[in-house]
């Protein structure tokens, strides 16, 4: 059988539009993306490591302290979150 690439939109479609996923990340990566502003009012080490919630297509919705807090904003919000290591 010949593998099949998927679209970040079919990607997606096959965990529902309700699923999210939560992991970590270094604060040196959302140093790096986010613009200055942004991180004006923030402190953050580049070693620090915080925890980002993400649709099943990858785009990051948010970026918290601590795994606990992550899963419960995805909660929060209705929607179904699922660890990756």
């Amino acid at each position: 059988m010949t593998p099949q690439l998927l679209t970040n939109e079919a990607f997606a479609a096959l965990g529902g539009p309700d699923m999210v996923y939560v992991r970590p990340v270094s604060a040196a990566e959302i140093i790096a993306d986010a613009p200055a502003e942004a991180l004006e009012r923030v402190s953050l080490t580049p070693d620090q490591i915080l925890y980002a919630v993400h649709r099943a297509d990858g785009e990051r919705l948010a970026v918290l302290g601590d795994r606990d807090s992550a899963m419960a904003a995805a909660l929060a919000h209705e929607l179904a979150p699922v660890s990756v290591h």
